[in-house]
């Protein structure tokens, strides 16, 4: 059975790693759900000057048509949705990523507050014993921004900041996005050939 893989964009700077994320899901033949903050979409016209529409459906189709693909494969639910399957315990995906990942989308989801559905979808995927990977994009770190996700990290919670190395000599924007992009795909055990594994 083909996994499905959550992915909640959030008004952090990073779009085109989520964008990334969301093709490469798709190209692995796992299906996708979709989560996107207000924030998400401003953040996205800001920095790739793509219109995010608001309503879930017209969201669906936005990104079906950007990726070439079906809602049999894509699917894009709204922040409250709470009949979503991935608002349940009883189905939720085999990973998610929230990429990028605000501190106040960390914190939140490290109080346990479920507040709106990227809070409770990753809430269950830590119940559950899912993997939940969280790609924070801010610097410096504060005090509680550290703590926050020290907390979350005890409880399984994978912190990846979009932190490129240099080391497979990059030669353009997108061999630094690509480089984030594969260290999250094996975070959550979807096949990638965006990196060279060190040392073949």
């Amino acid at each position: 059975m083909n996994k499905t893989i959550a992915v909640a964009l959030t008004g952090a700077s990073g779009m085109p790693y989520g964008l990334r994320l969301i093709e490469c899901v798709l190209l692995s033949g796992a299906r996708v759900q979709v989560l996107y903050s207000q924030a998400a979409q401003i953040v996205m016209k800001q920095e790739l000057h793509l219109a995010l529409p608001s309503r879930a459906s017209d969201a669906q189709q936005w990104f079906c048509k950007r990726f070439e693909t079906d809602a049999s494969r894509l699917q894009v639910f709204g922040r409250e949705e709470w009949f979503a399957p991935l608002a349940s315990g009883s189905n939720p995906p085999d990973a998610m990523v929230v990429c990028p990942c605000t501190m106040g989308t960390l914190a939140s989801i490290a109080a346990g507050l479920s507040a709106d559905l990227i809070e409770r979808a990753a809430d269950v995927c830590i119940k559950e014993g899912r993997k939940l990977v969280l790609v924070p994009r801010e610097a410096p770190f504060s005090t509680l921004h550290l703590e926050n996700m020290l907390r979350l990290s005890r409880m399984g919670v994978v912190i990846l900041p979009p932190n490129p190395g240099f080391y497979h000599h990059p030669e353009t924007v997108q061999d630094l996005v690509d480089f984030v992009v594969a260290r999250i795909l094996d975070q959550i055990g979807v096949p990638q050939t965006l990196m060279t594994r060190w040392g073949a």
